[in-house]
């Protein structure tokens, strides 16, 4: 197949979760055989020339990218607000340069399969089905009015009012654009549930973002135990929502306890304040150089999310490198684990603080968990297999 996959972000190099779905199941794609095109917007958060991509992986994916500006104002926030019927996050994405390329790409190329990755490019379906007969294929990557939502529960004063109306707006702009495509891939089962719930009728198939055995490998000899360390997009709301939480009400019952424990927390384009943190025993990294071999150097992954939906990619690729996990019932959403065995799974600081209490308890019980997790991820997170999987879905609805 002849697949073109449009993306609001530059997918390469793929540093965080959205990036990272988008150029795993592209890069499986055309490890499959499959030609494979990505037109991506190149905005000034995740700008990357696409001159300086890898011959090894350029060679079997074309990358293009348009800049588009979408940096957040918040007077044409509020204007949006006030003028607008579509949501302030899917206008930012709405650009004249990016629908051009689309249409020039259409009108001179054939394609079998237009994969559209996240809600927010919704907008240019109007232009597919203009130019081209290719099957239209929505990758939802979350419920974006979920995020949201839960945002504006943790939320004070205006900002609760503008992030609870804010969600309304884009469940509506959800809702009334869930049936406009061909196809529905959503990430996880939950989310497919939910999408069934807000009136998706269309053809269904759930494809989870799985990872390269071959890339991903533990290691169990060297890792400096005792450590806990966070690491993912600092700037993405939940993850600063969750860590503020955990500094605020865990980590001061754990250095009760556990007075010489240290907290590595890494993770690209951190606000200025994350490297003033004056947290005890809170080693700030920012970006690493090789997020696996951080992952692989420290003992237990901490995900504290309090809000956020989806999937959680770099907890799969934490288990993948065998790490012991302990996360939130929102955290493991959309994994299928058996909390105790393949990760640990708390809501409070006293959960957080008692699954500390058996991992750290002794080495082996860290060691296993990650074997644990390890197999359980290699099992039923085989990228070749998921993408494989996925392409018979897009044949069949093709014939």
């Amino acid at each position: 197949m002849n697949i073109l996959i449009l993306s609001n972000k530059m997918p390469y190099p793929p540093k965080d979760g959205g990036s990272i779905a988008t150029f795993c199941i592209a890069r499986s794609f055309a490890a499959l055989g499959h030609k494979v095109t990505v037109l991506a917007m190149n905005t000034s958060k995740h700008y990357y020339n696409t001159d300086l991509i890898p011959k090894e992986i350029s060679g079997l994916i074309e990358f293009i990218g348009v800049d588009v500006d979408t940096q957040i104002s918040v007077f044409d926030a509020l204007k949006n607000l006030l003028t607008k019927s579509i949501p302030y996050n899917a206008q930012r994405f709405i650009s004249e340069e990016f629908e051009n390329r689309l249409a020039g790409l259409l009108q001179t190329r054939s394609f079998d399969v237009v994969q559209l990755e996240g809600t927010y490019l919704g907008p240019y379906i109007h232009t597919i089905r203009k130019y081209s007969t290719a099957l239209v294929s929505m990758r939802s990557h979350n419920i974006e009015h979920e995020i949201w939502q839960r945002t504006a529960a943790l939320a004070k004063g205006f900002r609760k009012y503008y992030l609870t109306n804010l969600a309304k707006r884009i469940k509506r702009f959800e809702v009334s654009m869930v049936n406009n495509y061909d196809v529905m891939v959503p990430i996880t089962q939950r989310d497919g549930d939910f999408l069934h719930k807000l009136g998706c009728r269309i053809p269904m198939k759930v494809i989870p973002t799985g990872i390269n055995s071959d890339v991903f490998k533990p290691d169990y000899s060297s890792f400096e135990f005792p450590s806990l360390f966070h690491l993912g997009a600092l700037d993405w709301t939940p993850n600063q929502e969750g860590l503020k939480w955990f500094f605020a009400k865990v980590w001061p019952l754990v250095l009760k306890e556990f007075p010489d424990l240290k907290f590595y927390l890494a993770g690209r384009n951190a606000p200025a304040y994350y490297s003033k943190l004056s947290e005890p025993n809170v080693i700030f990294l920012g970006e690493v150089e090789s997020a696996q071999d951080f992952i692989r150097s420290k003992a237990i992954m901490i995900v504290p999310l309090l809000s956020g939906s989806g999937m959680r990619i770099k907890i799969i690729e934490g288990m993948a490198l065998g790490k012991a996990i302990i996360t939130t019932s929102i955290g493991k959403e959309g994994i299928e684990i058996e909390p105790g065995k393949h990760m640990m799974v708390a809501d409070d600081p006293s959960g957080f603080l008692e699954a500390l209490r058996f991992l750290l308890a002794k080495k082996e019980n860290v060691i296993e968990m990650g074997r644990q997790a390890e197999a359980f991820v290699n099992q039923y997170y085989d990228n070749l297999k998921i993408v494989k999987s996925l392409c018979e879905f897009y044949q069949q609805q093709l014939t």
